[in-house]
């Protein structure tokens, strides 16, 4: 397996690095944050990403698509995590391509594909119901009924699901756990907004006594369990792609800081002590980076360890954003608790963004149990 990103990669990573520092800073979530955006993002700024192919990236050429795949699309992520960038990127690019992709049949993609390559369709996952993500554990109910389905249950922490336009949803039915496309206006539908501590958003989703027709179902009934699995594995990389980002920006940034900070006429950086925790940062983000690829490449290319790499790599980006968060709030000292000062805004994002889709403990026991320890 090719660790190296190859040539049409690295352009794609240089293009989003350079699109994020210019046009979506860290400033821009504190200006969505101050003024209360009802949309949480920039609709213009998710257009441009639109015109420029992002939300191509995981659909294939026959459907329409790019087919950059897995690594393509983490190269814009992770460009994503530096400047911590609010975008439908994972909920809709990442999410809503995979499991259109995978499992419509031609009548949903030509319903809904188009509008999402185009930027018109936003899509969100509403699979978890409790404090934790536990997507095996599904009390939500799809009843059969007169050649449909009547679904009723409760989702909590959709991401970006108050702006959704199609909700997918697991259900359990008389077959098993199957997953459902679902309008958000649809009658029986209730959307409430959660602005998490990241200012990103999240929402809660009740469905009661929602009616839809045979043809809402994605996949096959009784089949949701792994069509599902398959796309979360894609969304554990894909958000362990942001976190890389966001950890190498936090430590950039912690490093520079080093170098410009005097205490008592000397540069702090000089001290050994914090060249120690600096160098352990730096060799915790470089193993990161490497089990991120690891699991970008193996999707790509359908290997039997993907689910396990997927795990693998959203442990470590868990652990290493927590870590790197932390001591970039510990060496910027009192400032680095400041509002004023951006580096606060990396710890937020990480504490939002280890919980969603499966923590550090929830992905080692994943793993471990797939490896049969």
């Amino acid at each position: 397996m090719s660790l190296v990103l190859n040539e049409d990669a690295q352009l794609i990573r240089d293009q989003a690095m350079e699109f994020f520092r210019e046009k979506s800073p860290v400033l821009a979530l504190r200006k969505l944050r101050d003024s209360n955006d009802p949309d949480g993002f920039s609709r213009p700024l998710w257009q441009e990403m639109a015109d420029l192919g992002w939300t191509s990236f995981l659909v294939s050429e026959a459907n329409g698509g790019a087919g950059f795949g897995m690594v393509g699309l983490g190269q814009v992520l992770e460009a994503a995590g530096r400047t911590l960038a609010a975008s439908p990127l994972i909920s809709t690019a990442l999410i809503g391509a995979s499991a259109l992709d995978l499992a419509a049949t031609p009548a949903q993609k030509s319903a809904h594909l188009s509008g999402l390559l185009a930027g018109s369709v936003l899509t969100a996952l509403a699979t978890d119901e409790g404090a934790h993500h536990a997507p095996d554990t599904v009390a939500t109910t799809a009843r059969a009924d007169g050649g449909g389905y009547v679904l009723d249950g409760t989702k909590s922490f959709v991401l970006d699901g108050h702006v959704a336009d199609l909700l997918i949803v697991s259900a359990r039915t008389d077959a098993g756990i199957t997953l459902f496309l679902v309008p958000r206006t649809a009658a029986g539908v209730t959307v409430k907004r959660r602005i998490m501590v990241d200012s990103r958003n999240a929402a809660i989703v009740t469905l009661a006594g929602v009616r839809v027709g045979a043809d809402a179902v994605l996949g096959k009934p009784g089949e949701g369990a792994a069509l599902l699995g398959r796309i979360l594995d894609r969304a554990c990389a894909g958000l362990a792609a942001e976190m890389l980002g966001s950890s190498a920006e936090v430590f950039e940034r912690t490093v520079q800081y080093l170098k410009d900070r005097k205490q008592f006429g000397v540069v702090i950086g000089t001290f050994q002590a914090l060249k120690h925790r600096a160098a352990e940062m730096f060799a915790e983000i470089e193993i990161t980076r490497s089990a991120v690829l690891a699991a970008l490449v193996a999707l790509d290319a359908g290997a039997a360890d993907a689910s396990q790499l997927a795990s693998l790599a959203k442990a470590k980006a868990n652990a290493t954003f927590r870590r790197t968060s932390a001591e970039g709030i510990q060496m910027h000292g009192g400032i680095g608790m400041t509002d004023e000062h951006e580096v606060g805004f990396f710890l937020k994002r990480c504490r939002v963004a280890e919980a969603s889709f499966g923590s550090t403990g929830y992905h080692r026991d994943r793993y471990a149990r797939m490896m049969n320890y």
